[in-house]
């Protein structure tokens, strides 16, 4: 690499740190759940948000013979298949690819350019790269720089595999427990990158001198996919950006028009920072796992519309639930709401038995092959939707006596609809019980938190940060300005009357007895059913807006199809009605993109990485940090040293250490929370006095919160605010900045 110096001029007044954009929390540290891991990381963004200071579809035909072309002709081919044209739409087909080819490169070049300009993350040295990495981001970012730093990449991965740093004093998996295959697969990409290019002799970074003005000292700053951060941010956007084609050909195959492949579109990008926050927090496991949740509902709608099913559309959904659920703990839950929905589209009557059982042993084989890729993880077959499959195959299997039963139509669907809810809840109680399976114990008592006044500890963490809390009531309102709600609901009434006029002559039936005849379209109730899945979800938890509104675009591309408006298209061009709405979409949609590129930021922490480079060079390697959740995982990706708590907050025993750790911001005496910490084998303890004192809401201060665990000392000043003013006799201060206060533990 030629080292070449350059000055480049940067902001020079020394900037505050800069909170993630996210919806304010006193808990900026809130926990990473697998309800989607809880933090202070940036949530879904509004239209406002601010910026930084400084800167009916034909049904499928049998698929064409297959092309001679290789492999782009073959990919051509199984398209005209999948979309349902003829061989002599070949040209048709190569225009959508290119369609969709383009869209593609719009959203790459669209997020790319966004979290440049929100980080000026170019400019950046690798600490403050680092460091921009906030609370489980950078925990995830430090296993790819584990394994890129080892002195082989099997020899990183074996440092993941029995990892010493994370929760000291135990050594744990953190593949199994962290789901860090996309780390694992970047790190290998960079190694073998990096060496192929050192081999050919070409330069892969440039790296400069940056100033950084009033007494600060230069920075040396490389720009280049030899960089890991530029590399592992860069393949993150390419992936997201190949989402994008992915919601093209999705909305021109539900349709069946390009019309609705535009639609969907650009009703995710009018709608942009309620979609996706990839551009704002690149490392989140969404941001890995969600692009193949696209694929794999693709191709759920290419199976529910196919008239006969091959093998290769199997073993795709196979391999895309694989890769929907090894980077993100939470795609369990999505899954569920999937095998929910498709077997309420079986029973009422738009899919045989005989493919909803081969979903079902699909979603099997993906599950028992992610076990074992997570070295057994307990948690994926205690799950609701591991005891779902086994319900839903249990269900098919009695299905004929079940059809014995002498009763109408409309009590035989509430019967196995209570077989299949019941029977979840219990399979997955008694798992939980015979495996001794606690990790996901704290999203049962979430979602008890938003219908009863249930509290504890862990779920006021949760419910106490904005991105957990209920939606917001402004987020319906921008919908209805770029018109995505309107158009949605529209799509949605159209699909309900298809319903009804095909439940209507079933349900007026008085005998009883076998339907022969199958409903068509079941892929149209299959989407409007998901709808509501993912309106549930994101009512009750506002962060898991980003599957509704993806979902709703899609959605909106049905606008576009004959099934559904034949009567309109009779009377009126489908293309009128379709730029007619895209333009009235568009007043308030270009709007929003505008917000968004006129975010301009520069990332700065100047009270962390005066922590960090104490830490580095006047403690001893092995010292042992506690303190807050994303001071935790900086210190770890950072300093490299162990600590006892992370954000990762999926683990019964990891959220007892955290317990133990935030009793620094309870009402305790000093004495007993020392104890506690020795226990731990904790050193040094990072004290944030900040945190004492900031709430989102009344009732969400972490002394609030601990006065709901520990009523006994409510009233009494809290522990952190009597240390802030005098660390002794127990704590001896060590460091102290505008922010950060570090606390040596005394060992008696």
């Amino acid at each position: 690499m030629v080292l070449q110096a350059r000055n480049k001029h940067r902001e020079a007044a020394p900037k505050p740190p800069q909170p993630s954009r996210a919806s304010q929390s006193p808990l900026r540290g809130a926990p990473d759940a697998g309800a989607g891991e809880p933090g202070p990381e940036r949530a879904l963004q509004s239209p406002g948000r601010k910026g930084a200071a400084s800167r009916k579809g034909p049904r499928a035909e049998p698929a064409a013979p297959p092309s001679r072309g290789g492999l782009g002709g073959r990919l051509a081919a199984w398209l005209r298949g999948a979309l349902g044209l003829r061989r002599a739409g070949r040209g048709r087909t190569w225009t959508t690819l290119l369609l969709a080819a383009f869209a593609a490169l719009l959203h790459w070049s669209h997020i790319t350019h966004l979290f440049e300009n929100d980080r000026h993350f170019s400019h950046l040295s690798t600490l403050e790269r680092e460091m921009a990495f906030r609370t489980e981001m950078g925990l995830y970012y430090s296993y790819f720089k584990t394994i890129v730093e080892a002195p082989s990449f099997l020899n990183g991965v074996w440092m993941i595999m029995n990892d010493k740093l994370t929760e000291y004093p135990l050594v744990i998996n953190t593949l199994k427990r962290f789901n860090l295959y996309p780390e694992v697969i970047l790190a290998s990409w960079y190694r073998i990158y990096t060496k192929v290019m050192d081999l050919i002799g070409i330069q892969t970074k440039i790296c400069w001198t940056v100033t950084r003005g009033e007494g600060l000292s230069p920075i040396e700053s490389c720009e280049g996919l030899g960089d890991p951060a530029c590399f592992y941010v860069a393949v993150i956007f390419i992936l997201n950006g190949l989402m994008m084609a992915l919601f093209f050909i999705y909305g021109t195959y539900l349709s069946g028009s390009r019309l609705g492949g535009l639609v969907t579109v650009l009703c995710f990008f009018f709608n942009h920072g309620e979609c996706t926050r990839v551009m704002w927090t690149p490392p989140l496991r969404e941001s890995f796992s969600y692009p193949f949740l696209v694929l794999q509902m693709l191709l759920v709608t290419h199976i529910l519309r196919a008239t006969k099913l091959y093998r290769g559309s199997l073993i795709a959904l196979c391999i895309s639930n694989v890769f929907f659920m090894l980077p993100w703990q939470f795609a369990q839950f999505v899954l569920l709401t999937q095998i929910a929905s498709l077997f309420t589209v079986h029973v009422v009557g738009y899919i045989d038995i005989c493919k909803l059982r081969k979903i079902i042993y699909i979603h099997m084989v993906s599950l028992a092959l992610c076990f074992v890729l997570m070295f057994g993880n307990s948690m994926l077959l205690t799950s609701y939707y591991a005891s779902s499959l086994v319900i839903i195959w249990g269900i098919l299997a009695a299905k004929p006596h079940f059809l014995k039963i002498n009763v109408s139509e409309l009590s035989l669907w509430v019967i196995q609809g209570c077989f299949w809810l019941f029977g979840t809840v219990m399979l997955k109680y008694l798992t939980s019980k015979i495996f001794g399976i606690a990790d996901d114990a704290h999203i049962g008592n979430l979602l008890t938190s938003k219908f009863f006044s249930y509290k504890d500890f862990d779920t006021l963490l949760y419910t106490c940060a904005a991105e957990f809390d209920f939606m917001e009531k402004e987020t319906p309102l921008r919908y209805t300005k770029t018109l995505l709600l309107p158009v949605v609901l529209v799509v949605f009434l159209a699909i309900v009357r298809k319903i009804i006029s095909d439940m209507w002559g079933v349900l007026t039936k008085q005998q009883t007895h076998i339907r022969k005849h199958q409903f068509d379209h079941g892929e149209l109730v299959y989407h409007a059913l998901q709808l509501l899945a993912y309106t549930v979800l994101g009512i009750l938890i506002m962060r898991l807006k980003l599957f509704l509104t993806p979902h709703m675009c899609v959605m909106a591309s049905l606008i576009c199809s004959r099934q559904l408006f034949g009567w309109l298209f009779c009377k009126v061009h489908p293309g009128a009605v379709v730029f007619a709405v895209l333009a009235a979409m568009s007043i308030q949609g270009s709007a929003n993109l505008q917000t968004q590129w006129n975010i301009v930021g520069e990332f700065s922490n100047l009270p962390q990485e005066e922590l960090i480079e104490w830490i580095k060079y006047s403690t001893k390697p092995d010292a042992v940090f506690a303190g807050a959740m994303p001071t935790m995982a900086s210190v770890k990706l950072s300093a490299l040293r162990p600590i006892v708590n992370h954000p990762h907050y999926e683990d019964a025993g990891l959220r007892a250490r955290t317990k133990i750790v935030y009793s620094m911001y309870s009402r305790k005496a000093a004495e007993e929370v020392k104890r506690e910490l020795i226990k731990l084998q904790v050193n040094y303890y990072i004290l944030e006095e900040s945190w004492c004192v900031r709430r989102s809401k009344p009732g969400c201060s972490m002394p609030e919160i601990w006065d709901v665990e520990d009523p006994a000392n409510a009233g009494k000043p809290p522990l952190c605010s009597l240390l802030v003013q005098d660390s002794q006799p127990h704590f001896t201060t060590v460091f102290q900045n505008s922010v950060y206060k570090v606390l040596e533990v005394i060992e008696e």
